[in-house]
C-alpha cells in the first residue's frame, strides 16, 4: 500500500502575505523563495527532529490565545534567542520556555495572530 512520507508544506491565507513574510525573514531568519516564505532542506534539520501530523479537540486550549485552529511547530536551533528576537519584532510571548527531555519549546503569536511554538530538539539516547 502506498503511503505518506512526509509534509509538503504549510499553507494558510494571510492578510498580507509579503508583509508577514518578509517579518519571519527578519525576525526568524526565514530565506525568501519565489515558492512561497521559505524552504527548509531536509539537510538543515537535526537528525532528532521530525514532523507531527496531529489532530486536537475541538475545546483545546493548546492553540490559545490565538483564535485560529491551527499552530505551526517550527524547528529551530536557538528557542532562547528567536523568542527574544520575535518580541523585539512585536510578536507576543506565550508562556515561558518548556524544556523537556526531548526539547525546549516557547511559542508566540506572529503579527496575524498565528500562534508558532517553537523546538529545539535534544539528541536521545538509550533509556530515554
Amino acid at each position: 500500500m502506498s503511503k505518506v512520507i512526509g509534509i509538503g508544506g504549510v499553507f494558510f491565507k494571510s492578510e498580507d502575505p509579503a508583509s508577514l513574510c518578509e517579518w519571519y525573514r527578519r525576525w526568524l531568519g526565514f530565506d525568501i523563495t519565489s515558492y512561497g516564505c521559505a524552504e527548509f532542506p531536509q539537510s538543515d534539520r537535526p537528525d532528532e527532529a521530525f514532523t507531527v501530523w496531529t489532530p486536537f479537540a475541538r475545546d483545546t486550549k493548546y492553540m490559545d490565545p490565538s483564535r485560529k485552529e491551527f499552530m505551526i511547530n517550527l524547528v529551530v536551533d536557538d528557542v532562547d534567542s528567536l523568542l527574544e528576537s520575535v518580541r523585539e519584532g512585536g510578536a507576543e510571548i506565550v508562556g515561558g520556555i518548556d524544556r523537556e527531555p526531548y526539547g525546549d519549546f516557547g511559542w508566540f503569536i506572529d503579527p496575524e495572530g498565528n500562534k508558532i511554538e517553537l523546538w529545539k530538539p535534544k539528541a536521545q539516547t538509550n533509556g530515554e
